[in-house]
């Protein structure tokens, strides 16, 4: 079983604003009273957050779990809500793409030094180190290829959204098929 939370901040559409309450402090709360539970973002928008601290919030999560995090992240797609709070869409993919060239290393060996175009860390190190061995599961969601390569090449899960059973799912058997040919 799991309990996951949805990452948005806002929704705008047609004039109108909706809230959502903030996934990651109820995903804390959840594992505070939980005790079986896997938990996680689905998925975590990674250009909302510093990747390396996005690392040690996930190291701190999967051991207040007791190693239940999955850490589900993906670039974000609601435009409104990143005007809203002052992040930048523009280059959303090559964002997550440096980001995930932080948060991968950080947590599977505890350790990374980065500068890219959007993020960097210089001898990022996590202390405490991961409950478990290589950190928590990291899950990205996405379905255009760029973003299949980077599940291929990060992920140990992958989000392809909700399409039903294979049998009656045309597009789920369309990203299956893309998700292959990036693995």
């Amino acid at each position: 079983d799991s309990v996951w939370g949805a990452d948005h901040l806002v929704f705008r559409e047609d004039g109108e604003t909706e809230g959502i309450h903030e996934s990651w402090t109820v995903l804390a709360a959840v594992a505070a009273v939980t005790s079986r539970v896997e938990i996680g973002p689905m998925v975590l928008a990674l250009p909302f957050r510093n990747p390396a601290l996005t690392a040690k919030m996930a190291v701190e999560l999967d051991e207040i779990s007791g190693g239940r995090l999955i850490l589900g992240l993906g670039c974000g797609w609601h435009e409104p809500e990143f005007d809203a709070f002052g992040f930048p869409f523009d280059h959303r993919v090559s964002r997550f793409e440096e980001g995930m060239r932080i948060v991968a290393p950080l947590l599977r060996e505890g350790r990374v030094t980065f500068e890219g175009r959007y993020h960097r860390a210089i001898d990022a190190e996590l202390r405490p180190p991961p409950v478990r061995a290589g950190g928590p599961p990291i899950l990205i969601a996405g379905k255009q290829p760029r973003m299949l390569g980077l599940v291929a090449e990060f992920a140990d899960q992958w989000n392809g959204a909700w399409y039903g059973h294979p049998d009656t799912a045309d597009e789920l058997r369309t990203r299956l098929a893309n998700l292959r040919a990036a693995l």
